[in-house]
């Protein structure tokens, strides 16, 4: 990952996907589209092909017999509609719910076939040193933008900060604050949470925030919990096409991925120390993209 965190890149972006512009390629997909190995390059989509760890990554695989050709791209828009053409045979740099986006205004049905990482959304407090010291009544701010708004409200009602009807969702908003909340909820402009630290109890800020308001990843006092399904559509995923779920191959370079240490530490690195690493089963990313299209769609 980039420095600046994909989730906070993908989630800025509107849901109604922009939908061409995929990269010129060969019309012979390495993807054999079944469970046996694959011949030849596996060609895998990727934003920022220049972060080193992609080396580390090419040179691990090809450790393990598998030779990879990255396939760089300058817009997040371009590797799904690539992968769905055939030009791509695997492709990494969204998390589950830009996926879904996809797949629910295109009618295609890319799949998550192992996870990378979170690169979770933090709250901040320059009065307070943890989520408990937070008086009951007091004001936390959250980004106004749809998706980092939702995103926001569930690092809070994972902190025990606020609770959302219905359990909360990627479309929950302030409006669904429920009253027996313990601290009242503000939008702001995802620009200013950041400044507005001396007059809240706390707010979440952004990634691409962090540096100029003189903050870190480590001074966050709540994050995304990885373990909460509530915060699931957001880890990213390596996508490929449903006939090619079950390629020995591909799973393999997903477990190359997850294991090899200094890949790992190349993306945290690149990510700015951001990144939480996990290993969700693709049965579990599955089924969180399908519940993920059946919210976009009742939405839409």
């Amino acid at each position: 990952m980039p420095k600046k965190s994909l989730a906070a890149v993908a989630l800025a972006l509107p849901l109604a996907l922009l939908l061409g512009g995929c990269a010129t390629g060969s019309d012979d997909s390495a993807g054999s589209g079944d469970a046996g190995q694959t011949e030849g390059p596996v060609r895998i989509g990727v934003v920022g092909a220049g972060d080193p760890y992609w080396e580390t990554y090419t040179e691990a695989a090809a450790a393990e017999g598998i030779e990879i050709e990255l396939v760089d791209f300058t817009e997040y828009t371009q590797p799904n509609p690539a992968l769905s053409a055939g030009e791509l045979d695997l492709n990494q740099f969204q998390h589950v719910i830009y996926l879904a986006t996809y797949n629910e205004q295109s009618g295609e049905d890319l799949v998550p076939i192992g996870a990378t990482a979170i690169y979770p959304l933090g709250l901040y407090s320059t009065q307070y040193d943890s989520v408990e010291d937070i008086p009951e009544g007091e004001t936390v701010a959250v980004p106004n933008d749809e998706s980092n708004q939702a995103r926001g409200l569930l690092v809070l009602q994972s902190a025990g900060l606020v609770e959302l009807k219905d359990g909360g969702s990627i479309f929950s908003t302030v409006a669904d604050v429920l009253d027996s909340s313990k601290v009242k909820v503000e939008a702001l402009d995802a620009a200013f949470t950041a400044t507005s630290l001396p007059d809240v109890a706390a707010s979440i800020v952004n990634n691409d925030f962090l540096e100029d308001a003189g903050l870190t990843p480590e001074d966050a006092i709540a994050t995304d919990d990885p373990s909460d399904p509530n915060a699931l559509p957001y880890v990213n995923i390596f996508a490929a096409r449903a006939e090619d779920a079950d390629n020995e191959t591909y799973q393999k370079l997903v477990e190359i991925y997850q294991n090899s240490q200094d890949v790992l530490d190349g993306v945290q690195e690149a990510s700015g120390g951001t990144a939480e690493f996990v290993t969700t089963p693709a049965a579990d990313l599955v089924a969180s993209l399908e519940d993920v299209q059946e919210d976009i769609a009742a939405n839409q």
